[in-house]
């Protein structure tokens, strides 16, 4: 009724009190009961005192000649002392699950060229090792990535990085660094030579750009080399870049990790080392955000996959081109 007080309150029960009290409910006997849990008679005869003082005072069990037999209040108690029980040891199973990673969720995702060698040899060394872990991956260019890491939509997020983008806020896990190549046509004057080219031979081309501005992008090594390049083109796809070069409407920068999908009227050229990486790429955490054990399994196969991909440095029907590695 409105208005009236409270009586009641919460009693503050010890889970060991419960256990004991459903195996001596279970067993019908406090020896038998005793016995199981390793005790001693008169130490769950104290648990089960306990609990009946914190319930109230009233008895659990009535004490026959030959064992015990539950009281009303304690045909009551049983459903609930088992439900919270078993809460806590499936509360427990899962969080040991999830310590040894054998269970729990990833959510990552990566840049598109990551998404085509990198990822695929991390993710499938991890499902071998983790297989209750829920998997869930998503593609993207690295800005966006980024956002849906800082939002909490992401565990992992595989970027890059030409040296200007802001990953300060973010834990950075560095893979590899990418050589760069130039894609020309399969025809280009320049696919008969036998070594790196400057950028700067090229300066006068027509250039395919995923963006409308050097900044940013992979032509930031043509900005580095000193001049800048006209865009002629905007294509994002690597696929659909290549059309573009392999029909003469302009050249393209192609990273490493991208390289080993190349078409045969498409000739790939390396560029030349200005001593600087063209690209960084990184498994990228949010800072201050405590680990799960799955992301950490799924940064370790990161960088056992950044070891060991092909292209990096050379590539498959490429032998011999620069790359460097971390």
């Amino acid at each position: 009724m409105a208005g009236m007080p409270n009586t009641h309150h919460d009693p503050d029960l010890s889970t060991v009190w419960l256990r004991v009290f459903l195996a001596v409910a279970r067993h019908g006997s406090f020896t038998t009961a005793a016995r199981t849990l390793g005790w001693t008679q008169s130490a769950v005869s104290r648990q089960i005192s306990s609990l009946e003082a914190a319930l109230g005072g009233g008895p659990l069990f009535d004490r026959l000649p030959r064992g015990v037999r539950l009281t009303e209040a304690g045909r009551i108690l049983m459903p609930y002392a088992e439900t919270v029980t078993g809460a806590l040891y499936g509360a427990g199973r899962e969080l040991a699950a999830l310590r040894e990673g054998a269970a729990g969720r990833l959510r990552f995702g990566a840049f598109p060229s990551a998404d085509a060698a990198l990822v695929p040899h991390a993710l499938a060394a991890f499902r071998a090792r983790h297989p209750g872990v829920r998997v869930t991956c998503e593609e993207g260019l690295t800005p966006g990535l980024l956002d849906r890491l800082a939002d909490g939509h992401l565990e992992v997020a595989v970027v890059s990085t030409t040296g200007r983008a802001p990953l300060e806020a973010y834990e950075l896990h560095h893979l590899l660094d990418e050589s760069l190549y130039v894609a020309v046509p399969a025809g280009h004057p320049l696919a008969r030579e036998d070594a790196p080219v400057r950028l700067g031979l090229l300066a006068d081309a027509d250039w395919i750009s995923g963006g409308p501005h050097p900044e940013g992008t992979l032509l930031d090594a043509a900005l580095r080399q000193g001049f800048q390049p006209r865009v002629a083109h905007v294509v994002a796809e690597w696929t659909a870049k290549q059309g573009y070069v392999a029909a003469g409407l302009g050249v393209a920068l192609v990273p490493a990790l991208a390289a080993a999908s190349v078409r045969p009227d498409v000739a790939l050229l390396p560029v030349l080392d200005e001593g600087a990486p063209a690209r960084a790429v990184y498994a990228a955490t949010a800072r201050g955000r405590t680990p799960t054990p799955a992301t950490e399994a799924f940064l370790t196969a990161l960088r056992e996959a950044a070891a060991r991909i092909p292209g990096i440095p050379g590539l498959p029907g490429l032998p011999g081109l620069p790359g460097t590695m971390a």
